[in-house]
């Protein structure tokens, strides 16, 4: 099943994607289950409640077209955990780009985003040049945490996870610089978006498969799949996890492929107008237009 969240009415409303249109959670009547919240901390139960009111049909249907979507987990009350330098591509391109010796992680290199940086897909994303001129995309896989645990097992991670979503974490290339961390060039405003859905983990045969490509006006910047990650799935929630508790609803991004715009030959930072796609095979399609002023 896919969930996304909406804003209608002055209201913000989780709906059940069934086919191209949408259905409000809340008017399926299932008891304890009215937002994506709700449906995440009630477990397998809940998703099984879900798919057989769906199965009723009586309820209206909307059009996914004219909802005006927001980040799907967008009450979210935690950082957004992020894992950084993932990929060995973009690993080698980052450290040829600064003029550096390469230094591959022998351990997930882990930084958070604050959730006032999450935007939804469709959602025109606004920067100022007095704060950044060098704004950049990064196309990644994002897991929702169901079952909360702490140290988890890498052998029982997929237990933990209710589904996957597309995130591109946009980062300011010259304050991750000047700052020396990655917080502050990674936690501006609309820096997340998300979306424009979360799809159920066992709507995806094998995550390790899919495909993230990343396009700027239709140009292919990013291509990998999930295979070519350093630490894999089971490896980031393991580690994670370890002596620190994760919650239901929780946000990751699993780290992003070689081809971001600051490595290019001639570095590429994103430019007002410009329109950024993250596609990810068998998840969803995230795009965004960029406003820089």
């Amino acid at each position: 099943m896919r969930f996304i969240s909406y804003y209608e009415a002055g209201d913000a409303r989780t709906g059940v994607i069934n086919n191209d249109e949408v259905v409000d959670m809340a008017a399926l009547n299932v008891p304890g289950i009215t937002q994506l919240q709700d449906l995440i901390d009630a477990g397998s139960d809940g998703l099984a409640a879900v798919a057989q009111a769906l199965q009723g049909g009586d309820y209206a249907l909307k059009p996914l077209t004219e909802l005006k979507l927001l980040a799907p987990v967008a009450t979210s009350g935690k950082n957004i955990f992020c894992i950084g330098r993932n990929f060995f591509g973009h690993v080698q391109e980052g450290y040829k780009a600064q003029g550096l010796a390469l230094d591959v992680p022998k351990v997930p290199q882990i930084f958070t985003k604050p959730r006032t940086s999450l935007a939804a897909s469709g959602e025109d994303l606004s920067f100022r040049k007095k704060v950044s001129d060098r704004m950049d995309y990064e196309g990644e896989l994002g897991i929702i945490i169901a079952k909360g645990g702490r140290d988890i097992k890498p052998e029982n991670a997929f237990d933990h996870i209710f589904g996957y979503t597309v995130i591109n974490d946009i980062t300011a290339r010259d304050l991750q610089r000047k700052h020396d961390q990655w917080f502050k060039g990674k936690g501006l405003d609309q820096s997340c978006p998300m979306g424009p859905w979360i799809i159920t983990k066992d709507e995806v045969t094998d995550i390790q498969t899919v495909e993230i490509l990343t396009t700027v006006n239709g140009e292919t910047r990013q291509s990998a799949k999930v295979s070519q990650m350093i630490f894999d799935i089971p490896t980031i929630l393991a580690e994670l996890s370890r002596g620190m508790t994760l919650e239901a609803g929780d946000i990751i991004a699993t780290g992003t492929p070689e081809g971001v715009g600051y490595a290019m030959a001639t570095p590429q930072y994103l430019k007002n107008g410009d329109i950024v796609t993250v596609a990810i095979s068998g998840v969803g399609e995230l795009t965004n237009r960029i406003t820089i002023s």
